[in-house]
């Protein structure tokens, strides 16, 4: 009895293994990135030495205390993007900051630019866990 699985299938094993192992560097990098777009401050120790000395997501912790206070003064686009990174990082956190920017959906990330709408895709893509 031959219970060999199809090239395709093997194929297709085979590609999501790849993604899978090459996510947790791939979601440091887009995290990075969003950080640098979104300000240091928020991040990790909250300086530029700190961002560019960070070598994995943990060293880049979104600072929730300080993101939680100065929500109500931030733009519109950077409350919303901050609130979708901080989803990545606690989902009941980010939720709910979401909820206060009035996010209801995917949809409402058609207000972000070009580059926050690829670091969210990203992170998206590559999320493997906190």
């Amino acid at each position: 009895m031959n219970l060999s699985l199809p090239k395709d299938v093997l194929d297709q094993m085979a590609l999501e293994q790849a993604h899978f192992d090459a996510a947790p560097q791939a979601f440091f990098e887009a995290w990075k990135r969003g950080a640098q777009i979104a300000g240091h401050e928020w991040f990790g120790d909250g300086t530029r030495e700190g961002l560019q000395r960070a070598t994995t997501k943990w060293d880049l912790r979104p600072n929730m205390l300080m993101l939680n206070d100065a929500l109500g003064v931030l733009s519109s686009g950077q409350r919303m993007f901050l609130s979708a990174m901080v989803s990545f990082y606690n989902s009941r956190e980010g939720g709910a900051m979401l909820k206060r920017c009035g996010f209801e959906g995917l949809s409402d990330f058609g207000g972000l630019d070009l580059e926050r709408r690829q670091v969210i895709a990203d992170l998206t893509l590559h999320y493997n866990g906190w």
